[in-house]
């Protein structure tokens, strides 16, 4: 339904009153009302066209569930937690990670299909096409299924960005305002993607969008880190009066506004005296000032005589704040992605514009903690997974990844996981492969569903847990009939997961405690609410 006035929503309302009068029977009062609840309906934004995807039908008659391809997993070290690739529909694999991962995601990155209509979104198996009239709305409703998810995974520290380019970033900016809130809205980070303009264009477009919501945008200062200074940043420090404390860089000791206790004369070595320009004021107090001015911060030029600067030191310089330009010296550009897969697989893979590594490192970066999980289902060749281990490896993090990408034209397996693969050399790390499945909710074999959904368990533990159940460290106990088993190979400081309803004796625990072991109940929220839809709980 279109936006409508406030006069004439207000006149179809007391339209629709009047009519309830007149056709009061059941069958007519439910219509009105339905009308009369979409006219109620938020009408600021975005309005589109529901559609149905056939990945979400599936959902209504069946459980998605992993399956764990044992041939590719790569260890290199047993100690070390695991990453994960995914393959099948993200929506299914979004679904089964807002039971192992819900809240406790800080950096999710994503890169979309741009909808450009060149064959570079697939709706329902068909690619949406430029003369598609619901080309707009197909995209908002497939991006709104997969969002609302991403919301849930997100930490209260939780971060999350969005590639786009002109073609949908309006329409997305009003979505994620929408979803997330328009309170929590950071920034649209401007990438410089290009080096040079297009020769047969005009008007050449030289960038894209990076859409950056918090999930509390009152923890901004919390989640964002400084950048680190570069080299060029570090030639702006010098030492022309050879201070003690090594280089520095003056800085401008006004400040816009009106304050009246900052609002004083300074008069210089040289005899030179200043009072703030109009509409302006001095940065601090005079207190302040004259305490900066002892300390030897205060700089007046080399004759003494200059506008007072402050003195910003080198050595106290903790980093950068971000500025939402990004140029492609500092992060790369399409063309350098596109070069590191053609390096990485040693020929000329086709694969449309990959993203630079330095470009999702950056992101990283900026909102991760040493310790994150970051997320990217859209996973496309990988580079998200490249770059976590990269950083990782530059500042001795100990980052996990998600990624999450379908099979479509084997990209799963011949790029995404290959290049994970290929990279192990020069980033060595842990990786578990898994791959969607699924349950039919009503059959008539006489299996009930909780047990055909118990033998997947062991993938989501994995999964919530980043481990291996090996048998030795960690241990799954589904069955009371290996609880002495299980409780006698378990290695001390392992975890033990055991199924709801099993009991363990005094004497157990007391064994268990012994050897320091975690006993942790296999959680319910697993498969709870689809027990709940077949009736088994």
């Amino acid at each position: 339904m279109a936006n409508l006035s406030k006069i004439k929503r207000e006149k179809m309302l007391e339209y629709l009153e009047n009519l309830k009068e007149l056709k009061n029977d059941d069958e007519h009062i439910r219509a009105i009302t339905e009308i009369e609840n979409a006219l109620n309906e938020k009408k600021y934004g975005l309005v589109w066209e529901e559609h149905s995807e056939k990945v979400n039908e599936m959902l209504e008659h069946n459980i998605p569930v992993f399956v764990e391809n044992v041939e590719r997993k790569i260890e290199v070290n047993e100690n070390e937690a695991y990453n994960f690739l995914l393959e099948g529909d993200n929506l299914h694999s979004l679904k089964l990670l807002e039971k192992t991962h819900k809240g406790k995601i800080d950096v999710i990155y994503i890169d979309p299909p741009y909808n450009t209509g060149n064959k570079d979104f697939i709706y329902n198996d068909s690619f949406v096409d430029k003369t598609d009239g619901y080309s707009h709305s197909k995209w908002l409703s497939f991006m709104e299924k997969r969002l609302l998810i991403a919301k849930e995974l997100l930490s209260d520290e939780g971060v999350i960005f969005i590639s786009i380019d002109d073609n949908e970033q309006a329409q997305l900016k009003l979505l994620c305002d929408n979803l997330f809130g328009e309170e929590n809205f950071v920034a649209y980070f401007i990438w410089q993607k290009r080096t040079s303009p297009d020769a047969r264009r005009r008007v050449s477009n030289a960038h894209e969008y990076i859409a950056c919501y918090c999930k509390i945008k009152e923890k901004e200062n919390e989640i964002f880190n400084l950048l680190s200074l570069s080299d060029d940043d570090k030639k702006m420090y010098k030492n022309p009066d050879n201070d003690p404390r090594g280089p520095w860089r003056s800085t401008d000791f006004g400040a816009q506004g009106w304050r009246p206790n900052q609002m004083y004369k300074i008069s210089t070595p040289g005899g030179v005296e200043y009072t703030p320009s109009e509409g302006r004021c001095w940065k601090n107090i005079e207190e302040k000032y004259y305490e900066l001015l002892k300390d030897g911060r205060m700089w007046f030029g080399k004759d003494g005589r200059g506008v007072p600067r402050k003195k910003v030191y080198l050595s106290e310089k903790k980093g950068k704040n971000t500025w939402t330009w990004w140029n492609n010296i500092e992060v790369g550009n399409t063309q350098e992605g596109t070069q590191e897969v053609k390096k990485i697989f040693g020929t000329k893979i086709i694969f449309d514009y990959p993203k630079p590594t330095r470009l999702i490192k950056r992101i990283v970066q900026i909102s991760s903690k040493n310790d994150s999980i970051i997320i990217d289902f859209f996973a496309g060749s990988g580079t998200t997974g490249h770059a976590v281990m990269q950083l990782n490896k530059e500042d001795g993090g100990n980052r996990k990844y998600i990624l999450c990408t379908n099979n479509e034209n084997n990209i799963c397996e011949e790029v995404t996981y290959q290049r994970l693969k290929n990279i192990q050399e020069e980033l060595p790390h842990n990786l578990k492969y898994y791959k969607t499945d699924f349950i039919p909710k009503f059959t008539d074999d006489e299996a009930s569903i909780s047990d055909k959904m118990m033998k997947h368990i062991r993938e989501l533990i994995e999964l919530e847990y980043a481990i291996e159940l090996d048998g030795k460290k960690y241990i799954i106990l589904d069955d009371e009939d290996g609880l002495d088993e299980s409780i006698s190979k378990i290695e001390n400081g392992g975890k033990l997961f055991v199924r709801s309803g099993i009991f363990l004796s005094r004497s157990n625990q007391r064994i268990l405690e012994e050897k320091g072991i975690n006993i942790i109940e296999i959680p319910e929220y697993y498969f709870r609410k689809e027990l709940k839809e077949v009736g088994e709980l």
